[in-house]
């Protein structure tokens, strides 16, 4: 699939450690490389304004999506090649998943985590068909996806749903599953009430 925008959930801190801005730097690379644009919540502080800041730097283009609310609170990033203030978090989120083809969570936290989730139950229930993944940057996700290979064993996340959340520990390996993905067609609801 040809990927326009990626839209990119990462933290508004750098981390513990410095492999993280690394590699929020080598992702930014790549999507500049692949010609594609970045999308991402509009701050400039933590991995998200490097992730800006990277893209910009060698020529690509940054669209910020924001609430008025946190325009203060995070920092905005005046420098974007556009930005959207919207008026709630619902909005904000609703407005990247449209202008997006794809959603990659680096390592972050709450807001992080939920926006992957979100999308990514987006797609489960069929809303959208595009990639979603994890970049698993200095094993970050590793526990995350421990959980994850329970709830499947526990029989409450189908495998083929679970399967639709790719994790690659590199930009280009996770970029090429994107333009590779073939949606999953298991509906969420098949034998949902069989014990």
């Amino acid at each position: 699939m040809k990927l326009k925008n990626i839209c990119v959930y990462c933290g508004s801190s750098s981390g513990r450690v410095d492999l993280y801005a690394q590699s929020a730097r080598e992702l930014a690379v790549v999507l500049v490389d692949r010609n594609i644009g970045l999308v991402y919540g509009g701050a400039s502080v933590g991995l998200m304004g490097l992730m800006a800041d990277s893209v910009l730097a060698g020529g690509g283009k940054v669209t910020g999506v924001i609430p008025q609310s946190m325009v203060e609170k995070e920092i905005v990033h005046n420098g974007l090649t556009n930005l959207h203030i919207t008026q709630s978090m619902h909005e904000r989120k609703a407005l990247m998943s449209e202008l997006a083809d794809g959603f990659i969570a680096l390592p972050g936290g709450i807001g992080t985590l939920e926006e992957i989730f979100e999308v990514w139950n987006w797609a489960e229930l069929g809303y959208h068909q595009k990639p979603c993944g994890l970049l698993n940057i200095a094993n970050y996700f590793d526990g995350l996806i421990g959980f994850l290979e329970h709830a499947v064993a526990e029989k409450f996340v189908k495998r083929p749903h679970h399967e639709m959340l790719i994790v690659e520990s590199t930009p280009e390996r996770l970029l090429d599953c994107f333009e590779k993905y073939i949606p999953v067609s298991v509906s969420k609801w098949a034998h949902a009430h069989k014990i």
